[in-house]
């Protein structure tokens, strides 16, 4: 079915439904992807396929869900191909890195500092992460969107959460930023 010669399906509808949400598509295939004409790549095609879809649409559900769901799924199918292509670009990101000059010590990490963290992480676990925490989408929509049970969720979501903390602590230990010290909990003994 054509959307265009469909009549029961309009500019309009698609307009005021789905485009709302391509910011927050965009910022997910920037994070996930970890480049910006990729990431534009794969929101315009998720944008082109939600609109031939559109009469597929159920008026009253979760748009947004909807959305990502198509999203996860055009990464996914284009992965491959930028496997590849994104090997050679880490390798070179990697060597520039190496020739940078040393930045000044920071007494508080930066957010680019932060992103670059979330961006060391591996892609199945980032994904997770900026769905959960950063998109707020529920464990079960997460796990509808990615297409993976909801148990690998909570798991992939944990690891992530644990590595991109420890590679927040290993940003803040070269600025010389210390961990905060942390009192263990008392235990109250009944005698």
């Amino acid at each position: 079915m054509n959307p265009t010669t469909n009549t029961t399906v309009s500019l309009e509808d698609f307009e005021a439904t789905a485009m709302q949400h391509m910011n927050d598509l965009y910022r997910t295939a920037r994070r996930v992807i970890g480049n910006v004409t990729e990431a534009e790549d794969v929101v315009q095609e998720t944008m082109l396929q939600a609109w031939k879809s559109f009469h597929r649409f159920e008026p009253g559900t979760n748009c947004r869900a909807w959305l990502f769901k198509i999203l996860f799924h055009v990464i996914s199918h284009h992965r491959r191909k930028w496997f590849r292509v994104k090997q050679n670009s880490e390798q070179e990101e990697e060597m520039m890195l190496k020739i940078a000059a040393e930045m000044p010590v920071s007494q508080q990490l930066s957010d680019e500092d932060v992103l670059a963290a979330f961006d060391k992480l591996p892609e199945h676990y980032r994904a997770i992460v900026m769905l959960a925490d950063v998109q707020e989408f529920s464990y079960k929509e997460v796990a509808r969107i990615a297409g993976i049970p909801i148990g690998t969720v909570m798991s992939r979501l944990n690891r992530g959460r644990k590595l991109l903390q420890g590679e927040l602590t290993q940003f803040a230990a070269a600025y010389g930023i210390k961990a905060a010290q942390t009192k263990p909990p008392q235990v109250a003994v009944s005698a």
